[in-house]
């Protein structure tokens, strides 16, 4: 939590409304309320900076898709069809641009407009300085799916709390209109659920802790048994092998790390040959996926169906408990970016979009600026995702410290979202770029907004620097003594990382 944006939550003279006037009719944008003034400014600056939008590998795929109407799930089709509802008000990327960067600051200056409403103006403006953290921002100005989660979760936390912040029922037409947008954010990431399940049930008009438990996990049933009906029959997307890809990654890393040992329906020699061709690396999947002589390795599981492949990961980790361990530590490091080198590859955000023929171009020289600043403060703690975690933590543990009421309850659900999903990459994760931890680390921010109203007390922070210590010197010590990775995708293939925790 940048110190910048804490001291903006600092205490301040409360002027609560009298609940018992009523409201006077307000404007969608009233001068009066300058929270909402300065979000819809900071939309438009937004836009102008980032048109028509960083279009990456992944978004030229999808765009492909969107063009030929052939879609399949390795891509959300939910993404897919919003994209080509939108395509007859603009070409390219820059419709969806406008959509991620509305909900990111329609949600932003809702959640900072009710803030100001009970009292807390300085923690409104906080809210929006969270908005402007260059890692942030330069990433929501990038068309991917990521993006377009973080958007709509904002936007429909923002239509709730802008109620819920001020201890007012939510009307229909709101509630319906953030259920939308939650069911567009739990659609377009499939491991989106265990960020927003528990978030949805700290806004829910619920108050008991295991009622809001059970709420979260009725929530988590829900989405992964419909999903795939809703993707292949709703929404007409192809199945892939997208669903596979996790069980693969870590049949094949306990393989590696078993010496000859069969491993599911690989053969016994399998796992010298996934290591002999460097098949299995902490920091993605994509080895097994690109290079010939690992995929002919697994060639075995390529016609096994997931629900098979993750029962046999569930045998193999029982018989190999480590190997799986240590297959998910080493890349739990990896994307938690703590034991890694400084200049480890995933991020920063582009400073221009990916060559293409669909006539997409790069935004301009003022947007590859802001993400060169936003590349260099990934560097920072600003983006290690370990250390947002920690603050998360730290967070949770002194909330008992805050009032009770709606702030605090908003900022559980928060922290509880952003914990939730960073717990679900100790089984679920196959890639280590920044962009899958940015809904946590806004969280996060929210969270500390919400719940900082004073000075922390002497003892925690003492707490707190103890504990940075303790795990960031080593952080920084692994920084200054690793060996830069390559920056180029295919060398990436061949890379071994410090810290694999592979067999020598």
């Amino acid at each position: 939590m940048p110190a910048c944006v804490a001291a903006l939550a600092m205490p301040e003279r409360r002027d609560y409304p009298d609940p018992m006037m009523p409201e006077r009719p307000r404007r969608l944008i009233d001068p009066g309320r300058p929270h909402l003034v300065a979000g819809a400014l900071l939309f438009a600056a937004s836009l102008a900076l980032f048109w028509p939008g960083y279009a990456e590998y992944d978004t030229l795929r999808q765009y492909e898709q969107v063009v030929s109407n052939q879609l399949d799930d390795w891509h959300p089709p939910i993404m897919a069809r919003l994209w080509q509802a939108l395509l007859p008000l603009g070409h390219g990327t820059a419709p969806l641009l406008a959509v991620q960067l509305a909900g990111y600051w329609l949600g932003l200056a809702l959640i900072a407009d009710a803030l100001t409403a009970i009292g807390r103006r300085r923690a409104g403006w906080a809210v929006l300085a969270a908005g402007l953290l260059p890692p942030l921002l330069g990433w929501q100005g990038v068309v991917l799916k990521d993006a377009q989660l973080v958007g709509a979760a904002l936007a429909a936390t923002g239509l709730i709390a802008r109620y819920r912040l001020r201890d007012r029922p939510v009307p229909g037409a709101i509630g319906a209109g953030a259920a939308l947008l939650f069911g567009y954010a739990l659609l377009v990431r499939a491991n989106a659920v265990f960020a927003l399940a528990p978030l949805i049930a700290a806004l829910a008009p619920v108050r008991r802790p295991a009622a809001q438990f059970g709420a979260a996990i009725t929530i988590v049933a829900a989405v992964l048994a419909l999903s795939g009906t809703i993707n292949h029959r709703l929404l007409g997307a192809a199945p892939s092998d997208v669903t596979s890809t996790q069980p693969r990654y870590d049949l094949a890393g306990i393989a590696v790390r078993t010496r000859d040992a069969g491993v599911a329906a690989l053969p016994a020699g399998t796992g010298a040959t996934l290591r002999a061709a460097q098949c299995v690396t902490p920091y993605f999947w994509d080895p097994l996926g690109d290079t010939p002589a690992c995929v002919a390795a697994l060639a075995p599981l390529a016609t096994r169906s997931p629900g098979t492949l993750y029962r046999q990961l569930a045998v193999a980790a029982l018989r190999h408990p480590a190997a799986y361990l240590a297959q998910r530590v080493a890349h739990l490091n990896m994307t938690w970016r703590w034991l890694v080198p400084a200049h480890l590859p995933g991020a920063a955000p582009p400073t221009r979009s990916e060559p293409n023929a669909a006539g997409i171009a790069s935004p301009g020289r003022a947007a590859a600026a802001w993400q060169t600043l936003a590349g260099g403060m990934v560097r920072t703690p600003l983006g290690w995702p370990f250390a947002w975690m920690i603050a998360a933590l730290l967070l949770l543990a002194g909330a008992g410290r805050a009032p009770r009421g709606p702030a605090r309850r908003l900022a559980l659900g928060l922290l509880a979202s952003a914990l939730a999903l960073e717990a679900s990459f100790a089984a679920i994760s196959i890639a280590a770029d920044l962009r899958y931890h940015l809904w946590p680390m806004l969280a996060t921010a929210l969270a500390g907004v919400l719940l900082i109203e004073r000075p922390p007390s002497r003892r925690a922070t003492r707490l707190a620097g103890g504990i940075a210590l303790l795990l960031g010197t080593p952080a920084l010590v692994a920084r200054a003594g690793f060996a830069d990775p390559p920056q180029e995708y295919d060398a990436l293939l061949r890379w071994t990382p410090p810290v694999a925790l592979l067999p020598r």
